[in-house]
């Protein structure tokens, strides 16, 4: 996100916040919270009257300063991470929302509109899209039209650029909201009467699943939990937007299981020169917080998966595999191993990304039958 644009939102969400607590705000408020000069804050109180963002509600009177109040305190943004990742000709955009419902109906308008989009499903309030780069139209109006689509997905010089129209609410939320969200580097806008187009920019960065079992014994430790652990771990690294911890079942009758037989993958958005050490982070903090000395992590960039990786986490979850077999694999399909047996159900773990928690969780369902891959 750009400096100018990145001091209005701090402005003008002290302002609003200031609003709401106590009715106005001053010049002198907002330099005191910011450790600003007064004339640069009245600079930006000048600017922000303009756009229509600020109203002057009492004028300055001796020693009485001038008051204000932001024009609006309806949340600054529903849309609170908007961010985007690349894999070849494929882009996939990750929409995290304040509420369920308006995570939904996105949900709903998107899948009707199509356009540059190949698939959309939603994950609470996580919102995820693929996209195939370039640009296909899409009319939107009211019902059965669509309110919302995404027209046109670009890739440029490492950011990606999201061509949305829109009316009504979702027009809103482009005009008002999108730009506050985290991830967003700027957003330009273009009305055609009640119809508006923008182009939502964010930084092109790298998919990352990392892969992790047999990090338990039979009496401590839970792999579970040593994943979402190491989700929040390298969460706090700079670079880095955590998209989502899943859980997947294998082979129920390997004798060596400590319970149920699962593994776990953890999925990461990486700054793309971050990503060996984002992989270097990971394979330490499981190495220091793993109960079992078998344990192992993987660790694949990108979210295409080809049809012969999937089969091989088809076979973890119908037979018995060897490490010889998860290397051979791993080597083929670009994926790094590291630690002791728990690489075989670690490979197979990113070998199942993508897939629907039902999918995931039944042992018996068939991962190559009828689900994308991307060959």
């Amino acid at each position: 996100m750009s400096r100018v644009l990145e001091r209005r939102k701090q402005y003008l969400r002290l302002m609003r916040q200031a609003t709401l607590e106590k009715g106005s705000f001053t010049v002198a408020d907002i330099a005191e919270a910011t450790d600003t000069p007064r004339s640069t804050v009245q600079d930006w109180v000048n600017r922000l009257i303009e756009e229509g963002c600020v109203l002057l509600t009492e004028e300055q009177r001796g020693r009485h300063a001038a008051r204000y109040v932001a024009s609006s305190v309806m949340p600054e943004s529903a849309c609170r991470r908007v961010f985007t990742t690349i894999d070849g000709s494929e882009v996939e955009i990750y929409h995290e929302c304040m509420s369920g419902g308006c995570a939904a109906f996105c949900e709903f308008h998107h899948a009707r509109a199509g356009g540059a989009l190949q698939s959309v499903h939603r994950d609470g309030t996580l919102l995820r899209e693929r996209a195939i780069l370039g640009r296909r139209d899409v009319a939107v109006g009211l019902d059965p039209a669509p309110a919302v689509g995404i027209v046109g997905v670009y890739h440029d010089d490492g950011y990606i650029r999201q061509q949305i129209r829109c009316i009504g609410g979702p027009a809103y939320s482009l005009t008002d909201m999108m730009s506050f969200a985290e991830g967003v580097c700027g957003v330009t806008l273009h009305r055609e009467g009640a119809v508006v187009e923008g182009e939502v920019v964010t930084r092109a960065l790298a998919y990352v699943a990392i892969g992790i079992d047999d990090t338990d014994t039979g009496t401590e430790g839970a792999t579970f939990a040593l994943a979402l652990a190491l989700l929040q771990h390298l969460a706090k690294l700079d670079g880095v937007m955590p998209i989502g911890h899943k859980v997947a079942m294998l082979n129920p009758r390997l004798e060596e299981r400590t319970a149920g037989n699962s593994c776990s993958f953890i999925e990461l958005a990486v700054e793309p020169d971050q990503v060996p050490r984002v992989e270097e982070s990971a394979v330490r903090f499981v190495a220091g917080e793993a109960a079992s000395p078998a344990w192992g992590v993987a660790v694949r960039q990108g979210f295409r998966v080809p049809g012969a990786l999937r089969a091989y986490g088809r076979s973890a979850r119908e037979s018995v595999l060897t490490r010889e077999v998860a290397e051979a694999t791993a080597g083929r399909f670009g994926a790094h191993l590291h630690g002791g047996r728990g690489v075989i159900g670690a490979l197979a773990a990113v070998a199942l990304i993508g897939l629907p928690h039902g999918v995931l969780l039944d042992p018996e369902r068939d991962v190559c039958a009828g689900w994308e891959t991307s060959a």
